[in-house]
């Protein structure tokens, strides 16, 4: 692209983020769906009446009690959560934060096995009524890995700093962050005796910044609905890879009439990735739906219009796909839902690191096109603390994207794209249950069945996985988190020698506990991969076995 090309998207991106004609889009970013253990501290304030709660299906009768559920649809990314969590704060902090008088700042140190250091402040105020800030600052590392010591050590370094300034009629939020981390490719062969690998030429080092600022009108005696929000990140790698990514979303509501709406949604993104060659990546997604509602039912209808470019790739297509939803509920608590959707997935450097950090040098990355996904399904809750849904989801795609093992250098991951048309079949299920605080488990098992065209497999992608979490409130000391996670049906191939090997099963199940000594200390220890497998979540990258990490934090 051009300057004038890219000062011109630049251009259009500033008007965009300022302009009340626009709205924002649906995600747009292939999210992972890694399940941290990690409850932050935040300072909360009373929801606002918003116009946008008028085209929900089901209005709560009043004075009935709320449970809340979530499901996480899944995407075309079939990524594994975080198997080895972070160490939290403590499981009862959010309730903690309720009370009068409550400590919401802290310091935490911790050490355990492997070398392993943790380090983390929070800090949190309320000048005003209106105004809120929280600042965090994040330290975890390990000196020895579960290969050759420290040529499989990792470290990552964390600062945060965020603020809400909310009025009776609108609501300004901003932040800032910063991501470093540092690791290392151990994937290696094994090496002669008395052959040392050069830990300077594993090394890698990401660095990552970003900044975002959002409006959001919280007045619903306004007609129109309507929230913006910004954001830019930049992220530098240690081999001069570098990525700037800009991106608006808007999102407005405008009642017809008290059970028709007109909903508009839009974003648009201008990416540079700088790595081998220079590729200008631009993004612009317009949505209009209409949305009828009433008691008993809701049905929005409408179309999704995305434009797409890439000057090294000479890519500049629009295309428009459909945006079908049909809510039924037949009686308070139980939903049965139905859809026919489609997208351009956005997928960057950021994003694809995100899920496997182990990539090579000048790896290919294009958008995901999800030409179609027809999902029907249904959801409930009872007042008892039961939530559940049950759903599946059938869905087309192109450059349906997976990770294997470099055919130039094994320790290091390319992405492969199937350019034909993918189809996935999901079946997905969960349920959790709330016992007044003091309990609380979640379960969700998900089925995925890939039929890929173009490309020999789907490497590395599961066929099933499992996430069971559970909270315990033991006392008002002593409380316990636990978590076991499943995945199943892992292949990869060795290009260099043409074998397909099957992963053996991964099995991880993690426990924290955390006990109050006195109102400012508590105690905490982490026990992740209780079972002690080195598992091989990507192919020749074994992980630590056992290991734990124990501390104190004092609050204040």
């Amino acid at each position: 692209m051009t300057n004038s090309n890219l000062l011109r998207s630049s251009f259009f991106l500033l008007m965009l983020g300022f302009s009340s004609h626009f709205v924002v889009a649906q995600k747009g970013e292939i999210e992972s769906q890694t399940y941290e253990i990690v409850k932050e501290k935040s300072i909360e304030f009373a929801p606002a009446n918003r116009v946008f709660d008028k085209v929900q299906p089901i209005q709560g009768e009043t004075g009935k009690k709320k449970v809340a559920y979530e499901i996480i649809d899944p995407q075309i990314n079939i990524s594994s959560p975080k198997l080895t969590p972070a160490v939290g704060a403590s499981s009862d902090e959010n309730s903690r934060k309720d009370e009068p008088d409550v400590l919401n700042n802290y310091v935490k140190l911790g050490g355990g096995n492997y070398g392993r250091f943790l380090g983390e402040a929070f800090v949190g105020g309320r000048p005003s009524e209106d105004l809120a800030f929280t600042t965090q600052l994040k330290h975890l590392s390990a000196a020895n890995g579960p290969v050759d010591g420290k040529n499989s050590a990792n470290a990552g370094t964390n600062f945060k700093v965020g603020g809400k300034y909310i009025r009776s009629k609108y609501k300004v939020e901003a932040g800032i962050d910063y991501d470093r981390k540092n690791y290392y490719f151990y994937g290696y062969k094994p090496q002669p005796e008395g052959v040392e690998v050069d830990r300077d030429t594993i090394r890698q080092t990401i660095n990552q910044f970003g900044a975002n600022l959002s409006f959001e009108n919280t007045d619903a005696s306004v007609l129109v609905d309507y929230s913006v929000k910004t954001s830019l990140s930049t992220l530098r790698d240690r081999y001069s890879a570098s990525e700037l990514d800009w991106g608006t979303k808007l999102t407005a509501s405008v009642p017809i009439s008290e059970t028709f709406f007109a909903l508009l949604e839009a974003d648009a993104f201008v990416s540079q990735r700088v790595d081998q060659f220079t590729y200008n990546r631009n993004l612009f997604r317009v949505k209009p739906t209409f949305k009828y509602v009433t008691d008993v039912f809701s049905v929005s209808a409408g179309v999704n219009a995305v434009n797409e470019t890439d000057n090294q790739l000479d890519i500049n297509k629009t295309k428009a796909f459909p945006a079908v939803n049909l809510d039924v509920s037949p009686f308070t608590g139980l939903h049965i839902f139905a859809g026919w959707n489609g997208d351009i997935v956005r997928n960057t450097l950021k994003s694809m690191l995100s899920e496997n950090q182990w990539l090579g040098p000048n790896v290919l990355i294009v958008n995901t096109e999800k030409s179609a996904e027809y999902s029907a399904g249904v959801k409930g809750e009872t007042s008892s603390g039961l939530n559940y849904e049950g759903k599946v989801a059938y869905t087309a795609y192109r450059n349906f994207y997976n990770f294997n093992n470099s055919l130039v250098d094994t320790s290091r991951f390319s992405i492969i794209y199937d350019n034909g048309k993918t189809k996935v079949l999901t079946i997905s299920a969960q349920a959790g249950y709330n016992y007044n605080d003091l309990f609380k488990t979640s379960l969700k098992v998900n089925f995925f069945d890939y039929a890929v065209d173009n490309v020999e497999d789907a490497w590395h992608r599961p066929d099933l996985t499992l996430n069971w979490f559970n909270a315990l409130s033991i006392s008002k000391k002593l409380f316990v988190t636990a978590d076991f996670y499943m995945l199943r049906g892992i292949k990869a191939k060795n290009f260099q020698t043409g074998v397909v090997t099957k992963l053996p099963v991964i099995a991880d199940l993690n426990v924290k506990i955390d006990y109050l000594l006195t109102r400012n200390f508590s105690a905490f220890v982490a026990l992740n991969n209780v079972l002690g497998k080195q598992y091989q979540r990507y192919q020749y990258y074994p992980q630590q076995g056992l290991n734990f990490i124990g501390g104190l934090s004092f609050s204040f």
